[in-house]
């Protein structure tokens, strides 16, 4: 069914697509969630879906000989973007701490998920989160968007949540050690400055009623903010130990323990 042709909620709607890529890819998905603006909380009035998944294979598919696939890829169209991480994807990748990852396990927004997925997150996975490395993360994102994107006099107000986001994603983790929540919201609440509240409020009211595209006259009190952040957290990061997990068994002996369970399918 196309999307133009569905006249029930777009939730409803993602369901029906995880579902058929369970039957035709023959699946099993675990956890799937919007990532994106929409789930950060400041989508635009055309921003779309970005619906992503973790799934797991029949046991058999881990024994081939071949290199297969470990990814699944349906962007159907300029509304619905729908893709997924094979499992053991997925598990190499949390080892590594990768930052989006841990997003896509918090999302606000969960589409689907099963009680075997919140254990294997609950009880193992989210041990694997690295200070270091989600700063890191949180950083060159903010860097690379702000010197791409907001340094001339007329830019997309857009960008500029691309990059407060990741600042303050490093903000939540220097202080709270802990993986910082996907919603903007909590983040502004909560760690940002309150002399700085005002601003980005405001930017964020002017910016969910622009279109995707629209730029406007930069804002000079944020921008010297973020540059005041981006110097500070470069600095922080020379200094700070690597705190990552490196016991690989626990991902292994779950990753194992998942396949068992799902051979019968």
């Amino acid at each position: 069914m196309r999307y133009e042709d569905f006249d029930g909620k777009i939730e409803e709607l993602i369901v029906m697509k995880i579902r058929e890529i369970e039957e035709k890819e023959n699946i099993k998905v675990l956890h799937a969630v919007e990532s994106g603006s929409r789930a950060w909380g400041f989508a635009s009035p055309d921003s779309d879906y970005d619906v992503r998944f973790i799934y797991v294979h029949n046991k058999n598919f881990y024994l081939s000989l071949c290199e297969n696939k470990d990814f699944i890829d349906w962007e159907l169209n300029e509304v619905l973007d729908i893709n997924g991480w094979d499992l053991k994807k997925a598990l190499k990748h949390f080892y590594k701490s990768n930052a989006t990852l841990f997003e896509w396990s918090n999302s606000p927004i969960v589409y689907y998920t099963t009680g075997e997925w919140k254990k294997l997150y609950d009880g193992t996975v989210s041990k694997y989160f690295s200070c270091k490395s989600a700063l890191y993360h949180y950083y060159g994102t903010a860097n690379k968007n702000y010197c791409e994107h907001l340094c001339d006099d007329m830019v997309n107000y857009k960008k500029y949540f691309y990059v407060l986001r990741p600042i303050l994603a490093c903000k939540w983790i220097e202080e709270k050690k802990c993986p910082p929540p996907v919603l903007f919201d909590e983040l502004v609440n909560t760690v940002l400055e309150n002399e700085m509240k005002p601003a980005v409020k405001k930017l964020l009211a002017k910016k969910i009623r622009m279109s995707e595209a629209q730029k406007a006259p930069k804002v000079d009190e944020i921008n010297n903010y973020i540059e005041k952040k981006l110097k500070y957290y470069r600095l922080t990061l020379e200094t700070m130990e690597d705190d990552r997990n490196t016991d690989r068994n626990a991902l292994e002996k779950e990753f194992i323990g998942v396949l068992d369970r799902n051979t019968a399918r």
